[in-house]
């Protein structure tokens, strides 16, 4: 079938793979719904380029539980040499995405690296893939990437690898449209269908049309599958047993494995390919589309697709089981409804994906597992549920991960296994903390160590003391924290506990620093030598985590800044995106006091809109958009404290209550709610008291004062504020800018003189904190002041592409990636209104697309990085 209306798209690809051949690697995103022809048009590439750059492609499975990393082997098995070597001793996979790396880095020619069908992937290819796109400028290579757009839903794993490319420059992206009515009536040549009528049939999609013009019958069919099955009905019985062989197979397979499993000669499987439903791709013979895989196995009886799933089983175990064969063996067992065998296979094929990285394929085995489980005894069922909830808790399917925990619970229990119990209550802390029930945390936390205690003392009561005096750090209680932590420590020594032993110098450290002990020092230190000779990368990314978040705490901000830049880029060359969210809100947070508030805006923007984000770093990313809005007087400021709030709620703790309620005492008090700022401000005040934070305490008491009540600071307050509560500004200005923080210097300031009342207006006006500036110039006014400072002008915003008033403002929020229907919800306009504001900027700026529109105005500064104009100066 000719290749229609794709010549544009065409040309796009020449240009990327020009680029990466110049030493520029780029990407290309092929979307488009399931028939559209993305595999037909890398193809015409490939044969258009495929001699100027070497060609690696992988294909991803469509089983419900894909291998591991199965495109790497497609490459590998072409390539030879390493990287085949390294994948069949199971080398770790840290080394071998750098040599896929090294390979794409290559100097002597440029590299085109195709992976297909990428909507299936599993987790560690899809890690792959954004190790490859995060570092692809650095290589003379085009990545091409093809997807079904239309099964890629919210909470699709995908969304993730998406979002992080689709901010890189280097990323291309391609959306197929469906055919045109003329090329369907090109397509239908000389024969006598109505052009109309099939292209109503199928919407244009390509690969409908094709079918359909491939079936030999009069007229158009009532459906693709209706034509499918048609095209089947017409073969003998041994190419139908084919190709449902190949069905039950997989998408690809090898010749001589196909002969082998159907026992079927090569002119019966000759015969199915002159069909045109298998086709070779270089070794291999595939499905000439997925659809048609589809049609076969939806159309074959439960009964048949067991025997034949049964016989296909066999003949691989037969053949001899690689590490490679042993998610489709699962896959297959389950279809045979052969228990033993999906019992022998699940857990090995889980195992292997999380020795990958894959971790939601891990757990989708150990879930299939599980069902084919019931009848066995409760150690072995229990034992699969906590490698179960270990796999959730890992890809944050916590609701999974705490229900599995709570049913090994009670099966330990009732296989008398009191040590087991133990470990798995304090094992369900874990994921109960990361969901905000802190209550139930401590809960489970408590019941494991009086199990464990009661035994003579093993690694699972270390670990247990750990988790203890991390709930005790979260919640600020010093002493109860280190004496846990110290315990932890020494059980983990003793017994040799190395993951243990740097988790618990860990959280000593944390407690400690946090609240102004520098002696936690050492136990970070000791953390970060244990983890980085274990290769614990994520324990030596929590370390930095929490040594840049505890001095940001305390308002060391010059310290902070600089362990959270180290930490950050660490974590972003391990791949660690917790860690890497939480000190990036950090760091909005930590730039925000330090007056450089355009940084701190595009530092929390990026983690606000993370479609992977965590509670916790969703919090403190939102308080710091709350306040730079506040302050700047740019909008939704409430939306943004409003939704840290009801996050901040689920934990019930000081570090996230704190912040959260501080911030919206500001805000009110901008907007001149002094009731509401009491209440704020009080909100938090007795849970900072009772735990002694100053700085939490100096903050609440501060609003309470400005709100009007009659409150006195603690002596244990941080001093800046209680200099400035207790009338002393010059002293409370001083220990601001000792601090760096220019905006509490000059709210200080704004305190005293008229000397000092202008020196706030300047720090004001330089800072573009519009509010606080207005709301000290009408003081002023009121006192009888003149010749106060007007400050700087509102600008009108000004452009060279003719853009109105409007259409900036629409740009704006295609810049955020909102749909024209909820640009009209926000702006209140209708949906075909937006349509026409979008149609005249695309054409203004002579684009094509939103996202080059979008791309185009943050290139340009048409709109800034974290998408909220500054208020007017």
């Amino acid at each position: 079938m000719p290749l229609l209306e794709r010549d544009h798209d065409l040309q796009l690809l020449t240009a990327a793979l020009n680029d990466a051949a110049a030493g520029t690697g780029r990407i290309a995103l092929i979307s488009g719904e399931a028939g559209i022809g993305k595999t037909a048009l890398i193809g015409h590439f490939i044969a258009r380029n495929g001699k100027s750059a070497r060609v690696l492609t992988g294909y991803c499975d469509s089983l419900f539980t894909p291998t591991p990393l199965v495109p790497l082997h497609d490459i590998a098995r072409s390539l030879g040499g390493r990287l085949l070597a390294q994948l069949e001793s199971g080398a770790p996979r840290a080394q071998l995405f750098a040599t896929m790396l090294e390979l794409l880095r290559d100097p002597a020619e440029p590299t085109l690296l195709v992976v297909e069908d990428i909507h299936w992937a599993d987790e560690a290819t899809l890690d792959l893939l954004k190790y490859l796109g995060r570092r692809i400028a650095q290589t003379r290579a085009l990545l091409i990437l093809s997807y079904r757009q239309d099964e890629v839903g919210a909470r699709h794993p995908l969304r993730l690898l998406l979002g992080d490319l689709a901010s890189s420059h280097t990323t291309l992206r391609l959306t197929l449209p469906r055919l045109t009515l003329a090329a369907v009536r090109d397509l239908i040549g000389g024969r006598e269908l109505d052009a109309d009528a099939l292209h109503r049939q199928t919407a244009g999609n390509p690969f409908f049309v094709a079918e359909i013009l491939s079936s030999d019958g009069g007229g158009i069919p009532g459906s693709v599958n209706d034509s499918v099955q048609a095209r089947l009905a017409r073969l003998s019985p041994a190419v139908r047993h084919v190709l449902e062989t190949a069905a039950i197979i997989g998408s690809r397979m090898r010749e001589a494995k196909l002969e082998a499993i159907c026992g079927a000669d090569a002119d019966t499987i000759d015969t199915a390919m002159r069909a045109g439903i298998l086709e070779m791709a270089g070794e291999d013979i595939i499905f000439r589309h997925e659809l048609v895989r589809d049609a076969i196995l939806a159309a074959m009886p439960p009964g048949r697709f067991r025997d034949l799933s049964r016989r296909v089983l066999a003949a691989i175990r037969a053949s001899g089981i690689e590490r490679g064969d042993l998610a489709q063996l699962a896959h297959l067992a389950e279809g045979a409804e052969d228990t033993a065998s999906v019992l022998d296979y699940g857990p090995a094929a889980a195992k292997t994906a999380a020795s990958a990285g894959a971790h939601r394929a891990a757990a989708a085995q150990y879930k299939r597992t599980l069902t084919f489980a019931v009848a066995r005894p409760a150690a072995e069922r229990a034992r699969l549920l906590d490698l179960y909830a270990e796999q959730c808790a890992i890809v944050d399917n916590l609701a999974d991960a705490i229900t599995a925990r709570r049913e090994a619970v009670v099966l330990w229990h009732e296989a008398g296994n009191s040590l087991q119990e133990g470990a798995a209550l304090s094992n369900l802390a874990w994921p109960l903390v990361r969901s905000g029930q802190n209550a139930a945390a401590e809960e489970v936390s408590q019941r494991a160590i009086a199990l464990l205690e009661a035994m003579p003392p093993t690694r699972e009561l270390a670990a247990a003391c750990r988790m203890q005096a991390h709930l005790r750090m979260l919640d600020r209680d010093k002493a109860p924290a280190v004496h846990w932590g110290k315990r932890a420590i020494e059980l983990a020594t003793r017994f040799d506990d190395k993951p243990t032993l740097a988790a618990a110098e860990l959280v000593v450290g944390a407690a400690m620093l946090v609240s102004g002990d520098d002696k936690g020092l050492p136990h970070f230190n000791r953390c970060l030598d244990l983890a980085r000779a274990g290769g614990m990368d994520d324990v030596v990314g929590l370390a930095f985590l929490n040594m840049g978040s505890s001095y940001g705490e305390r308002y060391e901000f010059g310290k902070a800044e600089a362990l959270l830049r180290e930490g950050i880029a660490y974590a972003e060359d391990c791949d660690l995106d917790h860690s890497n969210n939480y000190m990036s809100a950090w760091l909005a947070l930590t730039l925000l006091y330090q007056g450089r508030w355009s940084d701190a805006g595009n530092h929390a923007t990026a983690v606000v809109n993370c479609p992977n984000f965590s509670l916790v770093s969703k919090v403190m990313a939102l308080v710091a958009l709350g306040r730079l809005r506040a302050r700047r007087g740019d909008p939704g400021t409430a939306l943004a404290l409003d939704e840290a709030l009801d996050l901040a709620r689920q934990t019930n703790t000081l570090q996230r209550l704190a912040p959260v309620h501080a911030a919206r005492a500001e805000a009110a008090w901008f907007e001149g709610d002094k009731e509401r700022v009491a209440a704020e401000a009080t909100a938090a005040y007795e849970l900072a008291f009772n735990h002694r934070h100053p700085w939490h305490i100096g903050e609440l008491t501060f609003w309470r004062r400005r709100a009007g009540e009659d409150v006195q600071p603690p002596r244990w307050c941080a001093r800046p504020f209680a200099l400035q509560i207790d009338g002393d500004w010059q002293g409370a200005a001083a220990a601001w800018r000792d601090l760096k923080c220019p905006y509490e210097e000059a709210r200080a300031l704004a305190d005293g003189d008229m000397a000092a009342k202008l020196r706030a207006l300047e720090i004001f006006d330089r800072l573009g904190a519009a509010p606080a500036a207005q709301m000290l110039r009408q003081h002023m006014r009121d006192q009888g002041t003149r010749r106060i400072p007007r400050g700087p002008r509102a600008t009108t915003l000004r452009n060279p592409h003719g853009l109105t008033v409007r259409e900036i403002t629409i740009l704006d929020c295609l810049a955020g990636g909102l749909s024209n229907a909820l640009i009209g919800t926000r702006l209140h306009i209708s949906s075909k209104t937006v349509d026409h504001h979008v149609s005249s900027i695309l054409a203004k700026l002579q684009v094509r697309s939103r996202a080059e529109a979008a791309a185009a105005a943050l290139a340009q500064g048409l709109v800034i990085q974290n998408r909220e104009m500054a208020a007017p100066k």
